[in-house]
């Protein structure tokens, strides 16, 4: 597998090695002595995955507070989204940035996404689905988010007009985020 650092530190691209024929393809999505081999060394205990109907729809930007903080390992099953992470530790360099990849059920590659980042996606087209591993279970006393929007961040979402939920409409603005990374 091909392992790419992003420019926000500890991000990171994973791109499997996908064996294709007429049939198909097969690949690992994951293996821990592989993973583990390039320094990725979560101990991940729970898959959630989500399926969007509607391309547009937009779900972050979200993460939970230490001590039960988590980082992803997320990847496309079908269609595509537009991934985008933001570093929330206060004595990052990078503090309030964000970044963006494209993930796709073609593409095949997947995200890391460290403790410490908040994290959302928009879905480029209908019927998306999207699997991620998680380090650490939903715990919803530690569940926060920041709004998608926030004009201090400057996020470039491929809408203007997504389809959220309610609860992603109404997180708070960075400067008023909950934080103790």
């Amino acid at each position: 597998m091909k392992v790419t650092p992003l420019s926000l530190k500890g991000a990171l691209r994973i791109e499997p090695v996908v064996h294709g024929d007429h049939r198909g393809f097969f690949m690992e999505s994951y293996n821990e002595n592989k993973y583990y081999s390039v320094g990725i060394t979560n101990e991940f205990i729970q898959d959630n995955h989500s399926l969007s109907t509607e391309p547009g729809v937009l779900r972050g930007l979200h993460y939970q507070l230490n001590p039960m903080a988590q980082a992803k390992l997320v990847r496309v099953l079908s269609g595509a989204i537009y991934d985008v992470i933001v570093d929330i530790r206060r004595e990052s360099p990078t503090f309030g940035k964000w970044e963006a990849i494209i993930l796709t059920e073609y593409n095949k590659h997947q995200l890391l996404v460290p403790n410490g980042f908040a994290h959302g996606f928009c879905t480029l087209v209908p019927n998306t689905q999207v699997l991620y591993k998680v380090d650490e279970y939903y715990s919803p006393e530690h569940d926060r988010g920041i709004l998608w929007n926030d004009p201090t961040l400057g996020i470039v979402w491929p809408v203007t007009h997504p389809v959220l939920s309610d609860k992603d409409k109404n997180h708070p603005l960075l400067t008023e985020a909950e934080l103790n990374f």
